[in-house]
């Protein structure tokens, strides 16, 4: 009796720390193969806050024929270029100063903030227009953070340099969902004017790619919570020392009994 009641305790263990493939997977409710399903994506328009650093290019053609920006030579030298990095970007970028204004050179100063990348492009366009002529304006935001903690294999900040971004490709950035990660419950933390937005996320539902957070915005942060065998997991050491001298207290205190009852 007292062996099978350890091997139902024992199998009780193992069955809670087990995973299912259905739990590890994505969007598991999708259509079968060769099925088409279509969803409605909404694609969120980014507005400029201050803070934001843009990366700003006025553009033209010289009488000699070569294509010349006319902003670069006011913010780059020799050894500072784009490609490297966060730091390149931030020092040939264009601060939007608490005003929501940037200042250009020749240009003066623009307010831009509550404006989309293509309203602010828009508008540079016509006061870069009053004093280079044929010029085309390109407007970049360079300060597209996001943060990925919790259950993920590569916690962090990154920064993207794509106009969009999803959930998914966020996690993958971070290296994916760790073996402990919850898949249905993804927690999206989103300033918004005035106050914080979130949004809680199931990566196992199709539902998901019709998410108003589907596609992530500037400081958006994802929190993947952890599996509640994470914590029975982390406790088993302590489990099984409890189970081991408890056992061994009871064989011997079985055996004093038995000894001294003789």
């Amino acid at each position: 009796m007292k062996q099978l009641t350890f091997k139902l305790f024992l199998f009780s263990i193992l069955a809670a720390s087990c995973t299912t493939q259905e739990k590890l997977a994505y969007l598991n409710n999708l259509p079968e193969t060769g099925s088409v399903e279509t969803f409605t994506m909404t694609i969120p328009d980014y507005k400029i806050q201050p803070r934001d650093v843009l990366y700003i290019t006025a553009k033209a053609m010289t009488p000699e024929g070569a294509i010349m920006d006319f902003l670069a030579s006011a913010r780059t030298g020799p050894s500072i270029n784009l490609g490297q990095g966060e730091s390149g970007g931030y020092l040939v970028g264009y601060d939007v100063d608490s005003r929501g204004f940037i200042n250009l050179p020749v240009i003066g100063a623009c307010k831009i903030s509550g404006l989309t990348l293509e309203e602010a492009t828009d508008l540079l366009q016509k006061y870069v227009e009053n004093v280079f002529k044929e010029v085309t304006v390109e407007c970049k935001l360079l300060s597209f953070k996001f943060t990925v903690i919790g259950e993920v294999r590569t916690p962090g900040s990154y920064v993207n340099y794509n106009n969009y971004l999803t959930v998914l490709e966020a996690i993958g950035r971070a290296g994916g969902i760790s073996d402990f990660g919850r898949r249905d419950k993804i927690l999206v933390i989103r300033p918004v004017s005035g106050g914080t937005k979130t949004y809680t996320l199931n990566l196992q539902d199709k539902a998901l790619l019709s998410s108003e957070a589907y596609f992530l915005l500037p400081n958006d942060v994802i929190i993947v919570e952890p599996e509640a065998k994470k914590i029975f997991n982390l406790n088993l050491p302590t489990f099984s020392f409890i189970l081991t001298t408890a056992t061994s207290l009871l064989t011997t205190t079985l055996l004093l009994i038995n000894y001294f009852g003789k």
